[in-house]
């Protein structure tokens, strides 16, 4: 099954943290809560089965925008696939946020997932391609 969000990935952040009477609650930031609750969101409409329970194979895709700051052919480069993202965010960041976000959706647990392949690209339409595919009692998929 191949699902994709046509949303800007966004990496998982360090969780922030406040003082409560209860004691310490510790939360995402903003940007990492919103792009989940929008993945959850996207997911349901997409996804209308329960979530998944047995061993998985995940292939994630992250395609983010371009900087506007590069040269024209540098934009050519990153464009065309030649040139991948090789900065910051990093991503094990990307796919902690995005299988987190997708947690009791698409698979009751990211602990199903088995093998996990990852890759980051550029691209003039940000988005996020899954691809998911599940083991066989035999370990065939």
């Amino acid at each position: 099954m191949k699902i994709i969000f046509n949303i800007e990935p966004v990496e998982q952040a360090r969780p922030r943290a406040t003082k409560t009477w209860k004691g310490i609650r510790l939360y995402d930031p903003k940007k990492v809560s919103t792009y989940k609750k929008q993945l959850g969101m996207m997911c349901k409409f997409q996804y209308k089965d329960k979530p998944l329970t047995g061993p998985l194979i995940v292939s994630l895709k992250f395609y983010r925008q371009v900087q506007s700051s590069v040269s024209k052919k540098e934009r050519e480069l990153r464009l065309s696939g030649i040139h991948r993202p090789i900065v910051k965010p990093d991503t094990d960041n990307y796919i902690k946020s995005t299988l987190d976000g997708l947690n009791g959706l698409l698979w009751e647990d990211d602990a199903h997932i088995v093998k996990l392949v990852a890759e980051k690209y550029y691209s003039d339409h940000p988005r996020v391609e899954i691809e998911v595919e599940e083991v066989n009692e035999d370990g065939n998929t």
